[in-house]
């Protein structure tokens, strides 16, 4: 495991909502599984798939179209986000399975999977992680790359950070709902539901980022640290005392931790 710890840039700050514009100068295509945003974005470069955060029962559309405007210009790559459905009307598997019908729907329209890569966040990147190891032990080939932020990897919820992040706004008891509402019946110890206790062999490189004071850090070591004993590359940066969502800043001109983030993205997605 490659493992950066990374100062905040100076001045940098993490956003509100309010006062951030989610207009994009583009419209989004309606695809199967979601939308196609792409910023003077060739398809010659391959495509992202982007899968949302937000607790398995929650999606805002304008938001998530304006960040995968921002993810297609950083990487030069037209962005399928991915709409799954929500808990708690729609337990696992129910949206794990949208998601996998998403990639499929990419490869089975062209796209070759060494072309294809995929970013997560939140609990989106708990919906990838399981993705993956239920397209590996398919046998069907997998994506390029993966990059999560503040990713959900342990849906049991044992990680020490949890209880040990104050500042944090996600909490042990908001985690027990959002979580309790996604899994229905299924058990928060057994993979692929719950990533962290799958076998995490013979994954396409990882790259997951997340903040040093977020609830969920533990969620992203520990992953990082079991895939890499599997053989699995993985690189984590991990930004000094951030927040869980301090990724907003990319929608915020100018901010300079924005820039510190689609700057990595770019890196990322233009090196595959």
């Amino acid at each position: 495991m490659d493992l950066t710890v990374l100062p905040v840039p100076d001045g940098a700050t993490v956003p509100g909502f309010a006062g951030l514009s989610f207009e994009i100068p583009v419209e989004p295509v309606p695809v199967p599984w979601g939308v196609t945003v792409r910023a003077e974005a060739s398809d010659e470069a391959g495509h992202l798939m982007y899968v949302h955060g937000g607790g398995f029962e929650h999606r805002n559309p304008p938001l998530m179209n304006r960040a995968a405007y921002e993810f297609s210009r950083a990487t030069g790559r037209p962005v399928l986000v991915a709409h799954h459905r929500l808990a708690p009307a729609h337990p696992y598997p129910e949206p794990l399975e949208d998601v996998l019908a998403a990639y499929r729907g990419l490869v089975d329209g062209g796209v070759p999977p060494q072309r294809i890569l995929v970013l997560a966040e939140s609990s989106g990147a708990a919906l990838t992680l399981s993705m993956l190891l239920r397209l590996r032990d398919a046998g069907e080939e997998l994506p390029a790359g993966v990059l999560t932020w503040s990713a959900v990897t342990d849906l049991a919820i044992t990680g020490a950070s949890v209880d040990d992040s104050p500042e944090d706004p996600v909490t042990r008891e908001l985690l027990t709902r959002l979580i309790g509402q996604y899994l229905g019946d299924a058990p928060g110890d057994r993979a692929p539901q719950s990533p962290l206790y799958g076998d995490l062999s013979g994954l396409p490189p990882l790259v997951m980022v997340v903040g040093g004071a977020e609830a969920l850090r533990d969620d992203t070591l520990r992953f990082a640290e079991k895939a890499s004993a599997a053989g699995t590359k993985v690189e984590v940066d991990v930004y000094e005392g951030m927040p869980h969502v301090f990724q907003i800043a990319i929608l915020e001109p100018g901010n300079a931790l924005g820039r510190s983030l689609l700057d990595r993205i770019a890196r990322w997605g233009r090196a595959r």
